[in-house]
């Protein structure tokens, strides 16, 4: 029967507008992918950039990968999608899990096709990616005890992010086959805390929009204790990133940049610190975006482009 709501493609074009809007996450995902290479190749005292085609693969890959997690946690939270958020795609109707099943199916055989066609070289770096994913889906065979939690949960969720950072940067240094650059780690680290960032920024509620049955780190820890240490978490990346931009040799107007946009980004914070509102909350969200797009530019995307320009 079809489905009342429209055709396939109308659908899942909705379902992705809010859940995974491809547009929006293209220039996060391609700073991303295009940082991640950068700074593997100046840790390496590597001059340039890959050539387009390589770093062409590699955005698809990142950018479907996280889709893939999009998917993958459809399924993960569709009990509590169905008892508490039934205004969402999948509970509401408008997509079934199904059709998602199938979606990922076919986004995994395109990226190992894709993979096996032009690099096979990044195939075990990629299933390693998949490998976690896939545990990831199945809460590591300790869903209950995970729920009950939440630190561990956050914590081992988010190791997703650095190892699709390894993969990105893999197209750097695994395809000139050679051994990945100790400054890396510290990237990876980057990578994994702007991942806790952007999830508590996400996930700080006032009193009056708090969902039963739904986590937010205002119900978990406090009102004024949440951004207190959104805030806390942003001052560790900014030394991490300090740390990293002394490996890429990025000189001092980094440490600069970093600074102000930690000041910058912990504004709406201290402003939900002082009169919580909607406003302010949706603040933190956006700059938590705006944390982690300017972190990546700053760290590999704008050095690079600066050299690529003779700058």
């Amino acid at each position: 029967m079809k489905n009342p709501q429209g055709s396939f493609l109308y659908r899942f074009y909705i379902y992705q507008k809010e859940r995974f809007p491809f547009v929006g996450y293209i220039f996060l995902v391609g700073a991303f992918s295009f940082s991640a290479i950068s700074f593997s190749r100046m840790c390496r005292g590597a001059g340039g950039f890959i050539e387009l085609q390589p770093f062409l693969v590699c955005v698809f890959n990142t950018l479907t990968l996280f889709f893939l997690v999009r998917i993958f946690d459809e399924f993960k939270d569709q009990e509590d999608d169905r008892a508490y958020r039934k205004y969402l795609p999948v509970p509401r109707g408008l997509i079934t899990l199904g059709e998602l099943k199938y979606v990922g199916i076919f986004v995994f055989m395109l990226q190992v096709i894709i993979n096996s066609i032009f690099y096979p070289q990044m195939l075990l770096l990629y299933f390693f990616v998949i490998f976690y994913l896939l545990l990831m889906g199945k809460e590591f065979f300790v869903a209950d005890w995970l729920k009950k939690h939440q630190f561990w949960y956050v914590a081992s969720h988010m190791f997703i992010i650095p190892f699709i950072d390894i993969f990105a940067s893999g197209f750097d240094w695994r395809l000139s086959n050679l051994e990945p650059p100790q400054g890396l780690l510290i990237f990876f680290c980057i990578s994994y805390l702007n991942g806790i960032v952007l999830e508590i920024g996400r996930k700080i509620k006032t009193t009056e929009t708090e969902e039963q049955g739904v986590l937010s780190y205002t119900k978990l820890i406090g009102l004024k204790k949440a951004p207190a240490f959104w805030v806390f978490i942003l001052f560790i990346t900014m030394l991490f990133a300090f740390v990293g931009a002394w490996y890429a040799d990025l000189g001092s107007i980094a440490y600069i940049v970093f600074f102000l946009l930690f000041l910058i980004c912990s504004l709406p914070a201290f402003l939900f610190i002082k009169t919580p509102s909607v406003r302010t909350a949706k603040y933190i969200e956006y700059f938590s975006g705006l944390w982690t797009f300017g972190m990546y530019l700053t760290l590999g995307g704008i050095p690079m482009f600066l050299e690529l320009m003779g700058i």
